[in-house]
Order: C-alpha cells, then sequence, then structure tokens
C-alpha cells in the first residue's frame, strides 16, 4: 500500500510550526501506544506517526520531504524508516502519562542511551546533461564510523571495561544541594561514566577510547533524472556514527548543476535560441533543432518575426516528484546580414523597390478610403 501523507498522519497543513508538529505528535502517541490503547491496529498507527514525526521534526528532512515525497528517502541501501527515533524530544509527560511518572521514570532519562550520529552534507557538481539524464556515481566521503580495533567499545580489551566506581553501574548519581525549602536531593547522569555504568581502565589505542575513527567510505550516489541546482538527495546511514551504540546519522547530497552553452532551463521546460535568415523567415522553412535528446526537425511558417516561439512536447526536463517531462521552447531570431555579396546587394535592391511600390500604393489608398468616409453627409 501507499504510504500516507506525513501532514495527514499528523493531522496538520503543510504551514505548521515545529510547536504544532511537536504538540500533534504528542497527542496522536498518547492516542496509540501499544501499551495503553485500545484502537485498532494501534501499533501500526503509533509507528507511522513516529515516522511522520521523525521526518517533519527536521528541518532538513521535511525539506526533502516537501520537495520530493516519499521518494526523497528511497535512495540506495534501503533508504526509508528503520524505525522512527526519539532523539531530540521530551517524552516525560508522555511516559508520566502511560506511568504516573516517579523515579523510575527519571532513572531512565538520565541512564545514557544510544544517539543517532550527526548528519553530513556534502556538494556535487554535474554537468546539464547529467542533471537531466542522471547518473551513477562513487564519491568519497569524509564520515566517522566504528573503531575497527574496539568495534565501539572504546576500551583496549574486554577486560578494561568495568562498572563504574562512581554509579555503580546505574548511569546516574544522587546531587545534593541547599535551596531556600532546605536540602533537596536530585538523581543526575554520572559524569564520570556518561551514563553509561561502564568505567574504561585502558582506552583503545586507536581510536582514544571515542569508539570512532574517521574514515573515507565509498558512497555510490544515483543522480535522479532532472535534478536541480540546489536540490539535494538523502542517502540513509551514511552520516557519522552514533555514541552509545547509536545508528549512523544521514549524508545529504546538494546539487550545483553547470550551465550549459546552448540550453536554459525554466522549471521543467528547457529553452533555445535558434537564429533563421531573412529568406526563411519571409518564405518559411524546415530547420534542424538541437535538444538534449538529438536533433529534430521544426517547421517555421512563412511570415515569422523575431522572437517568435515554437514549443516542442517532451523535449524538456523530468520532473523529478511526478515523473513528467516538460517541453522545450525555441525562440526565432531573424538575423540581419552584415555582409552583402554583389548579388544578394541587387536582389535587395530589387526587393526595396517592390516593398516601396506596395507601401505607397497601400498608403494612397488608405488616405483615399478615409477622405471619402470623412466627406459623406451625416443622416
Amino acid at each position: 500500500m501507499d504510504k500516507r501523507d506525513y501532514y495527514e498522519v499528523l493531522g496538520i497543513n503543510r504551514s505548521a510550526t515545529e510547536d504544532d508538529i511537536k504538540k500533534a505528535y504528542r497527542s496522536l502517541a498518547k492516542k496509540y501506544h501499544p501499551d495503553v490503547s485500545t484502537e485498532k491496529n494501534a501499533e501500526a498507527k503509533f509507528k507511522e506517526v513516529q515516522e511522520a514525526y521523525e521526518v517533519l521534526s527536521d528541518s532538513g528532512k521535511r525539506t526533502q520531504y516537501d520537495q520530493f515525497g516519499h521518494a526523497a528517502f528511497d535512495q540506495t541501501r534501503g533508504q526509508g524508516f528503520q524505525g522512527a527515533g526519539f532523539e531530540g524530544f521530551d517524552f516525560g509527560d508522555i511516559f508520566s502519562a502511560f506511568f504516573g511518572g516517579g523515579a523510575r521514570g527519571q532513572t531512565q532519562a538520565n541512564r545514557a542511551r544510544p544517539r543517532k550520529g550527526a548528519d553530513i552534507q556534502r556538494r556535487m557538481t554535474i554537468s546539464f546533461e547529467e542533471s537531466i539524464f542522471g547518473k551513477r556515481e562513487t564519491l568519497k566521503v569524509p564520515a566517522y564510523d566504528e573503531c575497527p580495533n574496539c568495534h565501539g567499545t572504546g576500551a583496549k580489551s574486554p577486560s578494561d571495561i568495568k562498572t563504574c566506581s562512581k554509579c555503580r553501574g546505574t548511569g546516574e548519581v544522587t546531587v545534593e544541594s541547599q535551596t531556600l525549602f532546605g536540602r533537596t536531593q536530585t538523581r543526575t547522569t554520572c559524569p564520570n561514566c556518561r551514563g553509561t555504568g561502564k568505567e574504561i581502565i585502558n582506552k583503545c589505542p586507536t581510536c582514544g577510547g571515542d569508539g570512532r575513527i574517521k574514515v573515507n567510505k565509498d558512497v555510490e550516489i544515483r543522480v535522479p533524472e532532472g535534478i536541480e541546482t540546489g536540490q539535494q538527495i538523502r542517502i540513509e546511514g551514511f552520516g557519522n556514527k552514533g555514541m552509545f551504540g547509536g545508528p549512523n546519522g544521514d549524508l545529504y547530497i546538494v546539487f550545483d548543476v553547470t550551465p550549459s552553452d546552448i540550453f536554459t532551463r525554466e522549471g521543467d521546460d528547457i529553452v533555445i535560441t535558434m537564429p533563421i535568415s531573412f529568406s526563411q523567415a519571409a518564405l518559411g522553412a524546415e530547420i534542424e533543432v538541437p535538444t538534449v535528446y538529438g536533433k529534430v526537425l521544426l517547421k517555421i511558417p512563412a511570415g515569422t518575426q523575431s522572437n517568435a516561439k515554437f514549443r516542442i512536447r517532451e523535449k524538456g526536463a523530468t520532473n523529478v516528484r511526478s515523473k513528467v517531462k516538460g517541453d522545450q521552447h525555441v525562440i526565432i531570431s531573424v538575423i540581419t546580414p552584415q555582409r552583402l555579396s554583389y548579388e544578394q546587394k541587387k536582389l535587395f535592391e530589387e526587393l526595396a523597390k517592390v516593398e516601396d511600390a506596395t507601401a505607397n500604393k497601400s498608403a494612397w489608398e488608405r488616405f483615399k478610403a478615409n477622405f471619402i468616409k470623412s466627406k459623406k453627409p451625416s443622416a
């Protein structure tokens, strides 16, 4: 089945603010959460709401979705959703609604949890023809990936990972402070282990205890047909490695299209200016017109003027979203010769005499008609 529009899933319009998106998600998450909902297909609806929120709450992903729809997440390596995340959103009030709040919810919030890695953005320059037909190209992209020596643990060996001595493996500590109401105790993330509950005795010499190293990844880029300057695609999982075992971020490729020497793009249409001679404009002709798909014949009717425009259907660019091709528009430019041969000059002189005689006769006929009309007596 086709996916529903994300704005429709959250029940908001396309001009919704971040607060509108968060409010709509919070309401629907409470409604469909499988632990408390009695709705039919609650789990499937909950996942659909999560998926919509993950895209629309992220400004970069939302821009991609507004431009390309669901196709923006259909790139290499199975782009799409592998389950929506909760990064950057406070679910304290939701868990309170489910479980009644309390220390358990606070403890889970303070414990370190997997975090998705940072996204990466790279620019890619392509030719005008490549933007029309698309292409595949492998790029080397520098990014942080899991350390191959310690496999992301940050320790020299498994025996160098111990239970944190400060929090005793809980990932949080109790902090006392003096307030106007007396001494209070609060639970907070352990500063020693950063909430992991583990302490590294000897750090990995390769990554220095970070669990990640910088590498150059070979990424195959599929350039969509019809892409324009400033548009971008998202490739899931080729960003930086996440912390605490979290997944990789995403890679965004922003395109710069090199202008063509003869073609100009206007939306999905392509425009070209074609020069023709006086005789072709006056008598009509059939001319060869280049398109990005090859040459085609165009019939020029007699009496065509400069700046006349003709359309050749479906010889434009493919719309990246609808996959519908635009047209090519041909603008005619009648060229005035600068240097004439003797024969050409004679022919033009004869043409000038004919044009003068025709013009004078026409002018005299118009004058007589108007004069006679003005002399008629009024009724």
